[in-house]
C-alpha cells in the first residue's frame, strides 16, 4: 500500500481511534493510517488530512490480507493496533508522546512481531496547510534520519533509514519502505514536528514511552469504587484529558467537517472549547471526585468570564482567542460532508453558558476548588444573567434566537446552586429571587398544554434538554412539570431507547438527524432521579453501547444503520457517560444529589 493508494479511502467513524496529548490529536484508522492531525494545535491547519479527502497520511500496515483489531491500554490514549494476517500476528503500539508541548508533537509507533515474521508497508506523506504544501527540502542525514520543511514547521523522522522518496502523496512528496521483522522483534518509528532546529541527539524511544506511560498514570485517576461501567467511565476521563490543553481548555472534538447527516449541509468545526461543554466536563468530574480536569475547567471558564464578562462568547480556541469565521477548503470532504473550518457560533449569544458556569463553580465549591478569581467570575456570570436574561439567545442547540426555555431554567439552576455555596449571607436572597423570577416567567409562558416544559413560549414541542431543569435543580424533582417533561421526552423523542433532541416539524424521528447520545445519558439520569432504576439502567446501557471499537463516541448515532455521525470524539458525550455512570452507581440513600 502506498500513500497515494486505496488506503486513503476513509473508514466508518466507528473504526477510528484517537491519540492525543492535550494540544492536538491523531485519528488512526484500521489500516494503520494516521488520517487526521492538526499542528501545532487543535485549531490550526491539518498536516494529515486524508479523513476529509486530502493526500496527507502516515501509514503502517501489513502487506497482504489481514483482519484488524485493537485496544487502548487502560487509563490511557496509548492505542495498540493489532492485525492477524494469513501467516502472522503483528501489533503497532501508538501514542502522541507526553508531556505535550504547544510547539512540538512527537508521534510514537512501535511495531511488534507477536507471531511469525510480518512484512509491513510504511509510508509518510505529510502536508502543510490542509495539503497546500508537501514535504519540502527532503533530506536524509548521515545518521539516516529524514528531515523536511512542512510549511512553517519542520519534520524529522527517526527509524526510517530504509525509506525512499516517491512520487505519491502531497505535491508529489512522500517516503516509503517495507519493514520485515523476525518473530518477537520490534521496530520504533518516531516522527517529530516542531518549530525549531533539529535536536542535538536522537530521541530515545524507550525514554519517550516511559515518560508517556508515567504521564497518563498521573493524568487519569483509577476511579476506585466506581461500580457501573468502571472501564468505560475511566476511558471517558482519559478521552477528555487527551482533549484538554495546558490552558485548561477542552476542545469539543478533535475533528472538523464530519457530517451529522449525509448531504444535509450539517458540517461543523468542533476543534474549539465551548464554555458549556467545559462546564459539563467539570460537573461530571466533580461527581467522581476532585480530579485535575475539574480544576482545568474552572480555570478556563474563570479566565474567559473575567476577560469578556456579559460578552462571553460560546466558544474559543484553546488559546482563549475568538473562533475563526467559517470558510471552505479545497478538499473533497468526508463522504456525505464538505470541508468547513471555523464556526458561526462565534457570533452567537448563548444565555445558558452563564448558568452552566455557575453550576460548574458550585460543583467546584463542593470540593473547595474555587479561588478568589473564580468567585469574582461567578459574580460576573450572575450580573450577566441579570442584564441579559430577557434577550433572545441561540440556546444550547445554536438555533435562531428565541426565548429558549432551557436557557432560562439553566440560569435558574446555576443561581440556586451558587447561592447555596456563596460566602456571605447577603448574596443568597438576591440570587434566589432572580432564580424564582426566571422559573416563574418560564412557568407562565413556557408550559405546554400537556403540562411539560416546552421549548419556547411559541413552540409547544418538548426538548430533551429540558430534562436538565430537574436534574440541575431549577425546579424540584417532584414538580409536576418535571414528571410531565420526562414522560413527554420518553413518549415522543425516544426510539429503541435512543433519545433525540426534539422532533423536527413534519418529520419522523431519525429522518432529519441521528439520536443525540448526550440526551440519552440525560434521560438515564432523569429516570434514576425519579426512582425508575430499571429504566435508567436500560437507557444507560443502550447508549453506552453506541460507540466504535475503540470506545469513542460521536455526537449522534444513526439508530437504523447503527453508525456514528458527526465529529469524533465528542467530548460532552464522554462527560455525560462519566457523570451518569457515577450517578447511577451511587447508593440512592447516600448519593450526593445530581443538582447543585
Amino acid at each position: 500500500m502506498s500513500a497515494a493508494g486505496p488506503v486513503l479511502a476513509p473508514h466508518a467513524l466507528r473504526d477510528y481511534a484517537l491519540l492525543a496529548d492535550g494540544e492536538r490529536g491523531v485519528l488512526v484508522g484500521p489500516r494503520g493510517d494516521f488520517a487526521w492531525m492538526c499542528f501545532p494545535r487543535w485549531h490550526d491547519d491539518a498536516v494529515f488530512s486524508a479523513l476529509i479527502g486530502g493526500d496527507a497520511c502516515y501509514t503502517v500496515s501489513p502487506t497482504g490480507r489481514f483482519v484488524w483489531g485493537g485496544q487502548y491500554e487502560e487509563g490511557t490514549l496509548i492505542w495498540r493496533s493489532r492485525w492477524v494476517t494469513e501467516s502472522c500476528v503483528v501489533e503497532c503500539r501508538e501514542a502522541l508522546a507526553l508531556p505535550g508541548r504547544t510547539d512540538r508533537a512527537t508521534l510514537l509507533r512501535r511495531v511488534v512481531a507477536v507471531e511469525g515474521r510480518p512484512r509491513l508497508a510504511i509510508s509518510l506523506a505529510a502536508g502543510a496547510n490542509f495539503d497546500r504544501h508537501g514535504m519540502a527540502r527532503l533530506n536524509q542525514r548521515d545518521d539516516g534520519v529524514w528531515t523536511a520543511g512542512l510549511g512553517d514547521e519542520r519534520l524529522r523522522w527517526y527509524g526510517a533509514d530504509a525509506a525512499k522518496p516517491g512520487e505519491g502523496g502531497v505535491r508529489g512528496s512522500s517516503l516509503s519502505f517495507e519493514l520485515r521483522l523476525d518473530e518477537g522483534a520490534h521496530h520504533d518509528l518516531v516522527l517529530v514536528l516542531d518549530h525549531g532546529d533539529d535536536d542535538s541527539e536522537p530521541p530515545s524511544p524507550d525514554r519517550l514511552w516511559e515518560a508517556t506511560e508515567g504521564a497518563w498514570a498521573d493524568r487519569v485517576p483509577d476511579l476506585a469504587g466506581q461500580e457501573l461501567a468502571a472501564r468505560d467511565a475511566r476511558h471517558a476521563y482519559a478521552v477528555m484529558s487527551g482533549l484538554t490543553s495546558e490552558s485548561g481548555a477542552m476542545v469539543a472534538a478533535a475533528t472538523t467537517s464530519l457530517p451529522e447527516h449525509a448531504e444535509r449541509a450539517r458540517n461543523y468545526d468542533y476543534r474549539f472549547a465551548w464554555v458549556r461543554d467545559q462546564a459539563y466536563a467539570g460537573q461530571a468530574v466533580a461527581a467522581a471526585g476532585p480530579f485535575g480536569l475539574l480544576d482545568d475547567a474552572i480555570r478556563f471558564v474563570t479566565e474567559r468570564l473575567l476577560a469578556d464578562g456579559p460578552g462571553l462568547m460560546p466558544a474559543y480556541t484553546v488559546a482563549g482567542d475568538p473562533v475563526p469565521e467559517e470558510r471552505e477548503l479545497r478538499l473533497p470532504g468526508y463522504p456525505g460532508g464538505s470541508d468547513v473550518i471555523g464556526n458561526h457560533a462565534r457570533t452567537q449569544f448563548q444565555l445558558d453558558a452563564f448558568g452552566e458556569a455557575l453550576l460548574l463553580f458550585a460543583a467546584g465549591a463542593d470540593h473547595d476548588r474555587l479561588d478568589a478569581d473564580s468567585w469574582r467570575a461567578a459574580e460576573v456570570a450572575v450580573r450577566a444573567i441579570e442584564e441579559r436574561h430577557e434577550e433572545p439567545d441561540a440556546g444550547i442547540w445554536e438555533l435562531e434566537p428565541a426565548l429558549w426555555t432551557h436557557s432560562r431554567l439553566t440560569c435558574a439552576a446555576g443561581l440556586r446552586a451558587i447561592a447555596a455555596r456563596a460566602p456571605g449571607q447577603e448574596r443568597g436572597p438576591r440570587l434566589l429571587a432572580l432564580a424564582d423570577r426566571l422559573v416563574a416567567d418560564a412557568g407562565a409562558r413556557s408550559v405546554a398544554r400537556a403540562g411539560h416544559w416546552k421549548r419556547a413560549p411559541d413552540d409547544e414541542r418538548v426538548d430533551a434538554s429540558l430534562l436538565l431543569a430537574a436534574l440541575r435543580g431549577a425546579v424540584p424533582v417532584d414538580d409536576p412539570r418535571s414528571r410531565a417533561t420526562l414522560a413527554a421526552v420518553a413518549a415522543d423523542l425516544v426510539d429503541d431507547r435512543y433519545t433525540y433532541r426534539f422532533r423536527a416539524e413534519g418529520l419522523p424521528l431519525g429522518e432529519s438527524e441521528g439520536a443525540f447520545l448526550v440526551c440519552g445519558f440525560w434521560l438515564a439520569m432523569a429516570h434514576d432521579q425519579q426512582g425508575e432504576r430499571d429504566r435508567a439502567l436500560a437507557v444507560f446501557e443502550r447508549n453506552r453501547a453506541a460507540c466504535g471499537t475503540p470506545g469513542l463516541f460521536a455526537e449522534e448515532f444513526d439508530v437504523g444503520q447503527r453508525q456514528l455521525r458527526g465529529n469524533l470524539p465528542q467530548a460532552f458525550v464522554h462527560a455525560l457517560l462519566l457523570e451518569s455512570a457515577v450517578r447511577l452507581s451511587a447508593d440512592r440513600e447516600t448519593a450526593s444529589p445530581t443538582v447543585g
